[in-house]
């Protein structure tokens, strides 16, 4: 094959993969949520309460630590899982718990979910609970929301600010 051959070849191989690439850029077209759907997104990080107080070691305890590791008291690190539990017009939409990160699980528990729903009016109930000595949920949010189609509609959990935020 001569070198014009080769370039033809060559000229008409890119050309078919400019069009291939051209056509996959924009085609199938991608769909974020259905035109009547509204968007519910789920996101924080948030660290639980430790899960039990410290406690005095025993002597015999102590005895047993080498002396450069001896404390007195002794503190656990793990974290509570949070919690949360989503009601959308008294319905449950999403009931889960988030585990803290990290080896001894004394990290943050960090979440995030889309829930799509229907646009329109509803009544949003968000639940919260990052202590696991607690029974049911110690933080509770109630809101009416009017999501148009398209719209995001954010949770978040900022305990400085309240607690659970609806935006």
């Amino acid at each position: 094959m001569d070198k014009t051959g080769r370039y033809f070849g060559q000229g008409i191989l890119y050309a078919l993969f400019a069009l291939l690439l051209g056509y996959f850029s924009t085609s199938p077209r991608y769909r974020n949520l259905e035109p009547d759907q509204a968007l519910l997104r789920l996101s924080f990080t948030h660290p639980g309460k430790i899960v039990s107080d410290c406690r005095r070691r025993t002597t015999e305890e102590l005895a047993k630590i080498p002396a450069n590791m001896r404390q007195s008291m002794d503190c656990p690190r793990e974290r509570s899982p949070v919690r949360v539990r989503v009601e959308l017009d008294g319905a449950p939409l999403y009931d889960d718990a988030f585990a803290p990160a990290g080896l001894k699980r004394d990290g943050a528990s960090a979440a995030y979910r889309r829930l799509p729903i229907a646009a329109g009016e509803h009544r949003l109930r968000v639940q919260f609970n990052d202590d696991a000595r607690v029974a049911g949920f110690n933080f509770e949010r109630s809101e009416v929301v009017h999501a148009l189609p398209g719209q995001v509609v954010l949770i978040d959990f900022i305990e400085d600010q309240g607690g659970i935020l609806i935006r």
